[in-house]
């Protein structure tokens, strides 16, 4: 089904010849004599890095995009830190899309507050403003921004558009802050591991069922771990433009960097349907190429997958499920230990009825299930059929307001609504927790993007718990037509319509707000009385003392666990508030001891003495350690120690609202993505990494470095740090890992808000 090489390959004429001893004589043999490197250029990713990189140096690259795109938890607080730091206008077309916040109801005015200092924001400095429910950010991107060989930048993690050949990345806010005050996007060059597709999907396997095969057999490995994953092979001419985006989107859940595909003739059509014929560009292999690795992809022995609770990467077949759903049921039980505790009650066993599981809760929504071709699949399925009047419940989420305009005028949104499912305009809340929470202990299948702990919206910590389970469309609809009884759209006896997409671009004429290139300086940035400012951040002293304000031991921790989603939305635009939810589901202990530390740094600057009893003593410890140590110029703060933080969401705020709280570092063995790691150091924390498994240090311990300053500025790897705690002192050495020089700048500024505003 699927095969991962042990090493790089290249392609030549069609053929796979991995790297080994003898390659020379192998690529002889079909006429071809090349290095490495100059393989490496004839990827498609190369080219399309190439022409954005604005250095001399393709090893260290400094890339800017040709669009942004952000949403209504992200786009507040992108426009706050570039005004903070002196943005006149946006200097590329910006998309700020509102498809997060849309349940205005929430919180009162706060949220549509949020949407029109979006719209004020677009006026301002000439940019894009789509309304609440008009799109998802990704789906208006596909149909409005991607273009051939264009590379776009999103604060939302699911940016990915590569089956339009765009190179998509998604980032935390401060890199998209960096593009619009004309900076660069600075990384080291990716390497790039193909997909080769061969085959064709049999009858009833949907892209979702093809992504989660991919996601379990790669994420765990860390087989493509922000590297570029470049789509190629003949299986792809057997896939629509529709079937390749689900695929795509998913591959944000492998943790790769970004994504590519080669195009043809019906991406051509794509762009002719959506009005930009001049925006398609071929994208076609050259031949011989080097691959940094090899994922082998049979199209025809994929079978409907799902992803049991709680992540994308831990699937197995629908059909297996079936099989055999009291052992992995209780399997998935003991996995969600890991993760919430012995003491969190959580069962799945009560799902199996007849033999058979029974779920509570069907959707089919987002960037991922909402395209047109999904939803008109669920409906042939559905036909005639009904989800029946008990427990089990069905929604359906259009992508965009074209797309379901579209299956208003073909009847799908007819056929879907005589079923008892319900139809609901373009939102992206049961991704994360802000629409269709389920009831304590019920069991929802998802064709969505995610299925972390709690993101549906349950709270474990105040005795709620709901489960997701991730599945295609179809295999979705399959369920439904039996009620809730799980089943794969494989037994499903149906012929799809396969209906023609028209795309309607008259709804954006209508509503969407297009200042791009024709800012109104004179226009006045709407503030609601939940947006607030930014909070001072200090610049990086010569030495710190930090504190261990929590401990986690999880395999990998996600942004969700370090700031929730679903009911924070409302908070999003206010720092201090939404910095009260920071690990409330994970460390529920954590906002109050890292605010008694940032209170031990006020202390500090402001020349009083400490009132801490155990800081005392660690002070008391320090002076006599180290005879220069002088507490009044050691800059007090907190971190989090984490196996593998930063799995997830591009959200910015997983590292900003440790900071706002007084954070200085994060420790870990490993960062899960790139993009949790730069918001770590463009919020002015430093990364740190201790390899070993057995950590030294707990929490309630101080961690004392001498010189932090002068080692960040020198661009060294290791610093010794002293460890402070009842049992005197122990010095260990922590690693910092590669850093840009204009990283070490916003670190030692104290945030990128300060690197700006140097003078």
């Amino acid at each position: 089904m699927i095969k991962l090489s042990n090493n790089g390959v290249y392609i030549v004429n069609g053929k796979v010849f991995e790297d080994g001893a003898d390659i020379k004589e192998r690529l002889a043999g079909e006429g071809v004599n090349i290095t490495k490197e100059e393989a490496k250029k004839n990827t498609l990713s190369y080219g399309i890095l190439e022409a954005h990189n604005k250095s001399e140096d393709m090893k260290n690259l400094k890339l800017k995009f040709d669009c942004l795109a952000s949403h209504d938890i992200t786009f507040v607080g992108i426009v706050q830190t570039a005004v903070a730091s002196g943005i006149k206008q946006f200097p590329v077309p910006y998309a700020l899309t509102n498809c997060h916040n849309s349940l205005c109801a929430v919180g009162g005015t706060i949220n549509e507050d949020d949407h029109m200092f979006g719209l004020s924001s677009a006026k301002k400095f000439g940019g894009m403003y789509v309304p609440p429910n008009l799109a998802v950010i990704h789906q208006f991107a596909r149909e409005v921004l991607a273009g051939g060989g264009r590379m776009i930048l999103g604060s939302d993690s699911h940016t990915r558009y590569g089956a339009l050949g765009t190179m998509a990345i998604g980032e935390g806010g401060p890199e998209l802050v960096k593009q619009l005050l004309g900076q660069t996007y600075d990384v080291a060059c990716p390497e790039v591991v193909a997909v080769r597709l061969t085959g064709e999907p049999v009858k009833g396997v949907g892209p979702q069922d093809i992504a989660l095969a991919i996601i379990g057999e790669v994420f765990e490995k860390g087989y493509v771990n922000n590297k570029i994953m470049e789509f190629i092979g003949d299986g792809i001419k057997h896939l629509s433009v529709d079937y390749r985006i689900g695929i795509d989107v998913m591959t944000t859940e492998t943790t790769c960097l970004s994504s590519i595909w080669e195009t043809d003739e019906k991406v051509k059509e794509f762009y002719e349907i959506h009005q930009r014929p001049q925006d398609y560009k071929e994208l076609k292999l050259t031949d011989p190429a080097y691959y940094d690795g090899l994922i082998e992809v049979d199209l025809n022995k994929i079978r409907p997958m799902i992803a049991m609770p709680f992540h994308p990467s831990n699937t197995y077949l629908i059909d297996e499920v079936n099989k055999n759903p009291k052992d992995i049921l209780h399997e998935v039980e003991e996995k969600a230990k890991i993760s919430f505790g012995k003491d969190i009650k959580f069962s799945l066993m009560d799902k199996i009825k007849n033999g058979r599981i029974q779920v509570d809760q069907g959707i089919i929504a987002g960037c991922a299930g909402g395209g047109f071709e999904n939803l008109c699949a669920a409906a042939d399925i559905l036909k005639g059929k009904y989800i029946g009047n008990d427990e089990f419940s069905m929604s359906l989420y259009p992508a965009s307001q074209p797309i379901y305009i579209e299956l208003v005028r073909n009847g799908t949104v007819a056929t879907l609504m005589e079923t008892g499912a319900v139809v609901k305009s373009a939102f992206c809340g049961p991704c994360f927790g802000a629409g269709d929470v389920p009831a304590n202990g019920a069991f929802s299948i998802r064709h969505s993007t995610r299925n972390f702990p709690s993101r549906e919206g349950s709270k474990p910590g105040s005795g709620q718990m709901a489960s997701v389970a991730l599945m295609d469309a179809r295999s979705i609809a399959a369920t439904a037509a039996n009620k809730g009884r799980l089943t794969s759209a494989c037994e499903i006896d149906v012929e799809y319509s396969n209906p023609k997409y028209f795309y309607d671009g008259k709804i954006y004429d209508n509503r969407v707000f297009n200042g791009v290139g024709k800012p109104d300086f004179s226009a006045e940035l709407k503030y609601g009385p939940n947006i607030v400012p930014w909070p001072k951040m200090e610049k990086l002293a010569d030495d710190i003392l930090i504190k261990i304000v929590s401990e986690i031991h999880d395999p990998v921790t996600t942004t969700d666990e370090l700031i929730p989603s679903g009911e924070t939305s409302s908070y999003r635009s206010n720092p201090l508030g939404l910095a009260e939810f920071t690990l409330s589901r994970k460390d529920p202990d954590y906002v109050g001891e890292a605010k008694k530390v940032r209170s031990m740094e006020e202390e500090r600057l402001a020349g009083k003495a400490f009132t801490d009893d155990k800081l005392n003593e660690v002070v008391a410890i320090l002076q006599t350690y180290d005879d220069d140590f002088k507490s009044e110029l050691t800059e007090i703060g907190s971190a989090i120690y984490a196996v593998k933080p930063g799995d997830g969401s591009a959200r910015e705020q997983a590292a900003s609202c440790q900071r706002v709280l007084g954070g200085l570092a994060n420790i870990a063995r490993s960062y899960a993505t790139k993009r949790y790691r730069s918001n770590v150091m463009n919020w002015g924390m430093i990364p740190f990494i201790y390899e070993d498994e057995n950590i030294p240090f707990h929490k309630g311990d101080f961690l004392y470095i001498k010189g932090i300053k002068s080692v960040i500025e020198n661009g060294e790897s290791n610093v010794k740090a002293v460890i402070v705690n009842e049992n005197g002192t122990k010095e260990i050495e922590l690693s910092l890992g590669a850093m840009t020089d204009e990283e070490k700048d916003i670190i030692v500024s104290g945030c990128l808000i300060n690197y700006n505003n140097r003078g």
